[in-house]
């Protein structure tokens, strides 16, 4: 007995460690985590907008299309464009900052792989991203006075939409899914987040290693991941602004 409740008072002092530790750890990152989780609580309002706006105003389908409809509405032009994208993905690097801190413990190394493999995503995705080029030339083609102008107009359009929905763009959309199946695998063996948690970031990081310009397939698999992607957030989001709170 004595055996026993030595090694319960070494477990027990242990356990008081590691959450010494842990709090010592997240109290320097107060504002990162309370950045963190409201960048990722901005991203879940942000996505029905886009949503409303792809049903209700569904993009057009030819590039003369979109100079038309750029020229006639420019925000709702701009916002088919994925505008708000750019937003999401600059605060989805707020987020992943947070979850770095908050998982690093748990494995520093693969912690930095899915941080890097984000900001990558990021990066990737701004480069990648035209919609205030295709207003430019929107309103190049409005203002042609001659055949070659407008000829010339949709040509340079034609190639700015191939960048939008191209390479770069793929590449972005399997890094992000990517990190969150990373970080998600992470959460599983963290004492931080919970399993609901983790379970619905591997869901959302599983369906987004299909980009959605692969076809029907991918429209389909992007959508599906929408509603991971809200619970994976919003409690990740949450526990975020916890530790900052703590």
């Amino acid at each position: 007995m004595t055996t026993l409740t030595a090694q319960d008072a070494i477990l027990t002092s242990r356990a008081e460690s590691i959450r010494a530790g842990d709090r010592t750890a997240f109290s320097e990152w107060g504002s990162l985590f309370r950045v963190g989780g409201w960048a990722a609580l901005a991203v879940l309002a942000l996505v029905p907008i886009q949503m409303v706006v792809f049903f209700v105003w569904p993009p057009p389908t030819s590039v003369i299309g979109w100079f038309d409809l750029l020229q006639t509405n420019a925000l709702i032009g701009l916002l088919d464009m994925d505008l708000l994208m750019i937003v999401d993905y600059g605060l989805l690097a707020l987020f992943f900052l947070g979850l770095y801190v908050a998982l690093r413990r748990t494995s520093p190394s693969f912690a930095a792989i899915a941080l890097t493999a984000e900001l990558l995503a990021v990066a990737a995705y701004f480069a990648s991203t035209t919609p205030f080029e295709m207003l430019t030339l929107s309103g190049q083609y409005a203002a042609a006075v001659s055949d070659a102008e407008r000829l010339a107009a949709v040509a340079a359009g034609q190639a700015t939409y191939a960048v939008w929905q191209g390479t770069a763009f793929d590449v972005s959309y399997i890094l992000s899914a990517a990190a969150a199946l990373i970080a998600s695998v992470l959460m599983l063996r963290s004492s931080v987040f919970g399993r609901a948690t983790a379970y619905a970031g591997i869901l959302m990081g599983v369906a987004g290693l299909v980009p959605p310009t692969v076809g029907g397939v991918g429209l389909v698999m992007s959508l599906v991941s929408l509603i991971p992607m809200w619970i994976w957030l919003f409690l990740a989001g949450r526990k975020l602004l916890q530790l900052a709170r703590s």
